[in-house]
């Protein structure tokens, strides 16, 4: 299988979840099931279908995260230079309305729009690889083409 690049952060945070869903939400939701049991006719139990279905997420959860770091790839952007590559944090300006924009190109399992974090699958970050400062680029984005212009590449 390929390996799943990620920055150290975004491993970080998948450990963390992992540890979470193992050592709390997991023994509470045994607990949650236990006492529904205790309520009698189980085909009726509204509180023990939903316990169950809950504990079938989290284990979904916790096998696809296992998995995921299981194949991690940590890739360090502060040993990295040049043009756009992974890891890296670009300031964009759009060409057409001037405004700014700053993300950080990570991979699938850590990207997060609203925090900067551009999926390194994205057509924006595709188009950005191997782009550098002063670069133009033409993205066709959902929403219509869309030009940018690359003003500073960051490896933090």
């Amino acid at each position: 299988m390929d390996k799943i690049p990620m920055t150290r952060k975004g491993h970080s945070d998948l450990e963390t979840e992992l540890k979470q869903l193992k050592s709390v939400e997991r023994p509470a939701i045994i607990k949650a099931i236990a006492e529904a049991r205790e309520h009698g006719d189980l085909s009726e139990n509204a509180e023990y279908h939903s316990a169950r279905e809950k504990q079938s997420f989290i284990e979904g959860r916790i096998k696809e995260l296992e998995g995921v770091l299981g194949l991690a790839e940590v890739i360090d952007p502060s040993k990295m230079s040049g043009t756009i590559k992974f890891g890296a944090t670009v300031t964009l300006v759009d060409e057409d309305t001037d405004e700014e924009k700053t993300w950080q190109i990570v991979g699938e399992h850590e990207a997060n729009i609203e925090k900067g974090l551009l999926n390194i699958k994205s057509p924006i970050a595709r188009a950005l690889i191997g782009k550098d400062e002063g670069d133009s680029v033409e993205v066709r984005t959902p929403g219509g083409e869309k030009s940018y212009e690359v003003l500073k590449i960051v490896y933090a």
